[in-house]
């Protein structure tokens, strides 16, 4: 009978471990990036009842039991829309790290921001983690378009910093690109087309051609002068004037050109204007028309910053330009489960969890293994349904190990009762 109240009082306390585990799930069922605790219990030591030949049945004698272990849920949580494009959820495995005061935590929860300093960080105010591209210049201009920021190593991670002004400055045209039909010769119209051509100051000036039939025509095919000139955008300054000719044969095809740049401006512009049938060509009886390209933008001023699906963050300006400027860190560990829980949502690596490691692809690139959702956050990975069921059957256990020390006391109370 005494081992009743062992066997109750242990039964008593498991189940009061559950129930407080439950709770805590329950409690924190609209945490963004909780991660949920499971319970499991085992017995404590039994004996084994023997029969009276000396062989061991399969009775045993339970002297109680005991909370083995709180593992984590490691169910990915829903996902909720939001309207910050630095909200992030990831899709799979993996966890954002963030940092404070030199520790290093990992999480789910990738409610994310920018603080007074332009660092992005968690509602909490801790450093996210991740590779910054290098790109940016203390005075805040881009020095390099970059289509991706490699991701350094483990180690080298820090804090991710995005100036709210950030200028990406001009490119002057090196090349502009002239196609189209300029007609026959026989037309005897002065033909026009122009470009956009960026200088030096980030201004974007014209460039315009006027195409001229020369007389005489030669014996066979056909040549026109053609001019080009580079002025401001009112046409009130012309920075350069330049001739040349241009010679197509009986087909209309271009055979020659001696019309090859001009000055923009202080900066130098190649004028292409293609070859045979690519570029201008001279065709009668058919539609005129023109086209051109031109490399070299203007400067431009920040719009904002995106983050990709792959963690890249991709600043764009008014300029209609783009470059990643920054790399969002997902580590992975070999034992999720050993992570020591610093809080519903943050977690710290341990000799059980081994260290935080990248992937990598077959080149040997890091990489963050897994896909983000920007406007996204993973909400807690507590099933509502299961945890309030699970606290029902838990009371009921606790009330029932109550009543075996209720009923152990009752039998020992007759038991003394008897031998007076």
């Amino acid at each position: 009978m005494i081992q009743a109240y062992y066997t109750g009082i242990s039964g008593m306390q498991t189940s009061s471990y559950g129930i407080d585990v439950v709770s805590d799930n329950l409690a924190n069922a609209n945490t963004t990036g909780f991660r949920g605790s499971d319970y499991e219990f085992s017995s404590l030591f039994e004996s084994a009842l023997s029969t009276t030949d000396g062989s061991v049945t399969a009775d045993t004698i339970g002297v109680g039991s005991r909370l083995q272990a709180t593992p984590m849920m490691e169910a990915s949580g829903s996902y909720t829309a939001t309207d910050r494009n630095t909200d992030l959820a990831i899709i799979g495995d993996g966890w954002f790290g963030v940092e404070n005061n030199g520790e290093v935590a990992y999480t789910r929860d990738g409610a994310f921001g920018f603080d007074s300093n332009s660092y992005l960080v968690s509602n909490e105010g801790e450093y996210v983690l991740g590779t910054m591209g290098g790109n940016i210049s203390d005075d805040n201009v881009l020095t390099k378009q970059l289509d991706n920021v490699p991701l350094s190593n483990v180690e080298e991670q820090g804090a991710l910093r995005f100036p709210n002004t950030l200028y990406y400055p001009s490119q002057p045209t090196t090349t502009a690109e002239f196609s189209g039909n300029i007609g026959s010769v026989n037309d005897g119209e002065v033909q026009k087309m122009s470009a956009g051509v960026v200088d030096a100051t980030g201004t974007t000036n014209e460039l315009q051609l006027e195409f001229q039939a020369v007389d005489p025509q030669p014996t066979s095919g056909s040549q026109w002068s053609v001019t080009a000139t580079t002025k401001s955008p009112d046409g009130e300054n012309v920075y350069a004037t330049q001739t040349g000719i241009v010679s197509f044969d009986e087909r209309g095809a271009l055979t020659s050109n001696t019309l090859t740049s001009i000055d923009n401006n202080g900066s130098t512009v190649s004028i292409d204007l293609g070859s045979n049938f690519d570029g201008i060509v001279s065709l009668d009886n058919s539609e005129l028309t023109a086209a051109s390209t031109a490399d070299g933008f203007a400067g431009g001023d920040l719009i904002g910053y995106d983050i990709d699906r792959n963690g890249e963050v991709i600043a764009s300006f008014t300029n209609g330009q783009q470059s990643s400027v920054g790399q969002i860190a997902v580590y992975h560990f070999q034992n999720d489960q050993g992570l020591n829980r610093l809080s519903g949502t943050q977690f710290s690596e341990s000799s059980n969890s081994g260290k935080a490691m990248f992937y990598q692809d077959t080149e040997g690139n890091n990489i963050i293994g897994t896909t983000l959702s920007s406007n996204q956050l993973e909400g807690s990975n507590v099933d509502m349904t299961y945890g309030l069921t699970d606290l029902i059957i838990l009371q009921r256990a606790y009330d029932s190990n109550s009543k075996s020390i209720t009923t152990a006391d009752e039998m020992l109370q007759k038991a003394l009762d008897m031998d007076a």
